[in-house]
């Protein structure tokens, strides 16, 4: 006997969760599979859990200013009775982007005054009064401890930074995956887990349902990939990939973790901070401790990833050396521990570094993919701009002659779901990395 369900979420994640909570809200009976035990027990679980604003384009800028909103307001967006259970947290550090050459700051800035993001300019001097421990020399371009110049005392100084007080990050990725899963269960949502999807089934230009390796038929009208780094293996299941102008790969990616200094309270004082000056991101962690990642500057390696099953999960020495070492020049009382500690996951990349929220060419199947390593603040958002969107075409829009317009409940901004298209082209706005 067939299972059936009104949509099929392949994937468990943070933003595939969302996606079941809010399509269970419009009354769709949705089932999750995921080959993991657990919600968020992927990539989610690696996630630095970033809130912050600073994308290159205004709609990026938009989405992620109206994810503040949500995790200011977790519990009530939940709608669940929590019964003394923890959920995550959201820690409003405020985020200090620092000015550089790479520009990003300028576009930044623009979004931010068109669409009323709360954010102050720092001069050099207002950058070394709110944040004295920080080194605020140029150390421009970004580059590695193994070269020469990544030595050489510098003497510009940055022009200073813009701060956003309503940004931080999320205090535990799988605790708030697991919060969505509990709110989409409560609405009829089901989960299924440990199960692995070896053939999305299609019949007359639709999609059907997929298979397990059980030998299980779960029939759908609606099959949604947010499968994170396997997303482009499933879209190939789909046979949908050869007609995407935007693609998606996988690339690996590593994040540290090292004491902050001794004098410091990081912890509770420190900021999220974007260094494009030097090519890292840093901000506060638990235990006093500062989590490090890259900005993906052209001197740091890329290892993409064609069997996403199979890659090496143990931190390098290398990279820890190269992203702990920036961050030191920028703290110079940071404690550098001589073993790397840190882990390595599994970015989702598209071609320009821009999500596909998105239709495709077999009617009933949708992506929410693409999602680089950025994402996970917007995944709240995402789970109310891909519902509106397969309520949109299931119920007779055409998509990509008349992309969906999503009206968003917090600012009130309206998203075009058209401008994370499959069809697009490239963006060259685009940062072309982590920063979106």
């Amino acid at each position: 006997m067939k299972t059936t369900s009104d949509a099929i979420i392949i994937g468990a994640g943070v933003i595939g969760a969302a996606t079941a909570f809010e399509l269970c809200k419009r009354g769709y009976q949705t089932l999750n599979i995921d080959k993991l035990p657990a919600a968020g027990y992927g990539p989610t679980s690696s996630s630095c859990s970033i809130v912050r604003a600073h994308y290159s384009s205004w709609d990026g800028v938009a989405m992620a200013h109206e994810g503040f909103s949500y995790w200011r307001d977790w519990p009530n967006y939940l709608e669940i009775d929590a019964n003394g259970r923890e959920i995550a947290k959201y820690m409003q550090c405020g985020t200090v982007l620092l000015k550089s050459k790479t520009g990003h700051h300028e576009k930044v800035l623009e979004h931010f005054r068109n669409l009323g993001v709360d954010h102050e300019e720092w001069d050099t001097d207002t950058l070394k009064s709110r944040i004295p421990y920080y080194d605020v020399h140029e150390f421009w371009p970004p580059s590695r401890p193994e070269g020469a110049d990544f030595w050489r005392k510098p003497d510009e100084e940055l022009e200073g930074a813009i701060y956003t007080s309503g940004s931080g990050y999320v205090n535990d990725p799988q605790l708030a995956t697991r919060d969505l899963q509990l709110a989409a269960e409560a609405k009829g949502g089901r989960f299924l887990f440990d199960a692995r999807i070896v053939e999305i089934r299609r019949s007359g230009g639709r999609v059907q349902g997929v298979t397990l390796d059980s030998g299980e038929e779960i029939d759908a009208p609606v099959v949604v990939n947010v499968a994170g780094p396997h997303s482009f293996v499933i879209n190939r299941m789909a046979g949908v990939e050869e007609t995407m102008n935007i693609k998606t790969r996988a690339l690996r990616h590593e994040v540290h973790i090292v004491p902050a200094p001794r004098e410091v309270d990081y912890e509770h004082e420190g900021f999220h901070t974007s260094d494009g000056d030097q090519g890292i991101y840093f901000r506060p962690e638990a235990g006093n401790n500062i989590l490090i990642g890259s900005e993906d500057p052209p001197c740091d390696p890329q290892v993409w990833l064609e069997e996403p099953d199979h890659f090496d999960r143990e931190v390098t020495k290398s990279q820890y050396e190269a992203q702990v070492y920036r961050v030191a020049r920028r703290i110079p009382g940071l404690q550098v521990p001589s073993e790397p500690r840190g882990l390595a996951d599994l970015y989702d990349v598209s071609d320009d570094w821009i999500p596909l929220y998105d239709r495709s060419d077999l009617g009933g199947f949708y992506m929410a993919v693409g999602t680089s390593g950025n994402q996970f603040k917007n995944a709240p958002v995402v789970g109310h701009l891909m519902a509106e969107l397969i309520d949109a075409c299931e119920n007779g829009q055409d998509h990509d002659a008349s992309p969906v317009q999503v009206k968003v409940p917090y600012s009130g901004v309206v998203l075009n779901a058209g401008f994370y298209s499959r069809n697009r082209e490239i963006n060259p706005n685009s940062s072309f990395s982590v920063n979106g």
